[in-house]
């Protein structure tokens, strides 16, 4: 498998995927929308967007390198690298570079380098398999000569031509209404009746119940304690993953030892591939988990974000 592969699979579980010494691919969902001028409805899709600032290595490419082709994570690293080098020649050889199922980089006039998403790449897993569909134009006409077939077999008169027609339905549809207007009008004095009486039983009973209540004590003996709550913050789809180990008794120590750190790490289970994962701490934002991100990595260069809904 190449290095697009592996950016194409990232893609459909992950909102940011960098591609160390390059740049990062960012997804932002879009809804689906009707496109006017092609006369195209589009299903809802993940829509790309490339930025070239974030080449920091957060481990998430190189990691999943790693685990499936069975590698070291610094050959991991190697490989990407090896993949960046031939990038940047080619587009300074061709002007020009595609990665596979994902979009189109070039150099424009200016010298800036220039990302083009593929339109028929859709990452969102919600969308798997929708395609756009055209939009169909009604004609008027033909669907008035359907209701006037209809109407030679039917009683009931749809197109105002030949409503006009019958005016006789029209005084008996009033003189239906009138009785219906009167049969009305004397529901709606009863209903008031109703209403009024209602009202006031309401009030007398709860006139009561206020008497009731102010003639009441109430006597409690012995009080319950108070008890004081301490919430921790660990709640957030964003995390920052310290390790992932096979077994599952090095995943605990190391919780242990960055605690004892001082951070607020915790062990988030097993993923798909075996891997027991700690994570240094979660939050709420990508801003405030990238950010944490960079802090770490002075540190901990194989740490990366995690974004899961745990």
């Amino acid at each position: 498998m190449t290095i697009a592969t592996y950016i194409s699979d990232l893609l459909y579980r992950y909102e940011c995927v960098i591609l160390p010494g390059f740049g990062a691919f960012l997804s932002q969902k879009v809804s689906a929308e009707f496109n006017e001028k092609e006369q195209n409805f589009y299903p809802p899709k993940k829509q790309l967007s490339f930025n070239s600032q974030l080449k920091k290595n957060d481990g998430l490419l190189a990691n999943y390198i790693a685990e499936v082709e069975n590698l070291g994570y610094k050959q991991a690293v190697y490989k990407i690298e090896e993949y960046v080098q031939q990038l940047q020649l080619q587009i300074e050889k061709d002007k020009n570079f595609t990665v596979k199922n994902i979009g189109t980089f070039q150099i424009t006039e200016e010298g800036k380098l220039q990302f083009e998403p593929l339109i028929a790449s859709n990452f969102l897993a919600d969308a798997f398999g929708l395609s756009s569909i055209p939009a169909i134009s009604v004609s008027r006409e033909v669907l008035k000569k359907q209701v006037e077939d209809i109407e030679e077999k039917a009683p009931i008169l749809f197109t105002p031509e030949k409503r006009s027609a019958s005016s006789y339905l029209k005084y008996a549809a009033i003189g239906i209404l009138a009785l219906g207007l009167t049969g009305f009008t004397g529901l709606k004095l009863y209903s008031n009746q109703v209403t009024n009486h209602n009202i006031a039983e309401q009030q007398a009973a709860e006139s009561q119940l206020q008497q009731k209540i102010q003639q009441a004590t109430f006597i409690i003996d012995n009080p319950l304690p108070e008890i004081t709550f301490t919430v921790t913050n660990q709640s957030g789809d964003y995390h920052i993953v310290a390790g992932a180990f096979r077994v599952e008794e090095n995943a605990h120590q190391k919780v242990k030892d960055l605690r004892a750190d001082g951070h607020k790490a915790r062990y988030i289970g097993e993923n798909k591939y075996g891997l027991h994962q700690v994570v240094y701490s979660s939050y709420q934002t990508r801003r405030e988990a990238i950010n944490a991100l960079y802090a770490v990595q002075k540190t901990n260069a194989g740490s990366w974000l995690l974004i899961q809904e745990l």
